[in-house]
């Protein structure tokens, strides 16, 4: 169970990652967390995106980074609107920079790293726009079975 590996502390470092991420830009970000991954996890990572509803942001600048604890599956998924304007390598530095953490079982670093790794490039494409900015997604934590 991913409970058992991600603490409350874990789920606080994560989500204050998350929150700080978020006070720069308009671009929204979730975390989801489940011990088991069928299939192609990039496949996975875009069947949570959509039950998350991520694909409903205004500017379609969600991004999900998903993680299956026990096959060892990490992967971040950017919607279109940030897939448009990123640099080619965004992804793969982000990815880098979490699975080093991970590999030391330092997995609410590895996220909290990633996380605000994208609030730089969302910052840079989706500045925080005072008037009528909204909170889209939730900044909680999702967990799978």
């Amino acid at each position: 169970m991913p409970r058992d590996t991600i603490t409350p502390a874990d789920e606080q470092q994560i989500m204050a990652a998350i929150q700080e991420a978020e006070t720069n830009t308009s671009g929204e970000i979730r975390v989801h967390i489940e011990s088991n991954c069928e299939g192609d996890v990039l496949d996975r990572a875009t069947e949570v995106f959509a039950e998350l509803n991520m694909h409903h942001t205004k500017l379609r600048n969600g991004v999900l980074f998903y993680v299956a604890l026990e096959d060892h599956q990490f992967a971040v998924l950017g919607d279109a609107g940030i897939n448009a304007i990123v640099p080619d390598h965004f992804w793969e530095d982000i990815t880098a920079e979490v699975i080093k953490h991970f590999k030391q079982k330092k997995y609410a670093a590895g996220l909290a790293k990633g996380v605000l790794m994208a609030g730089e490039q969302l910052k840079a494409h989706f500045p925080y726009n005072e008037r009528g900015d909204i909170n889209e997604l939730s900044d909680d934590i999702s967990f799978g079975d």
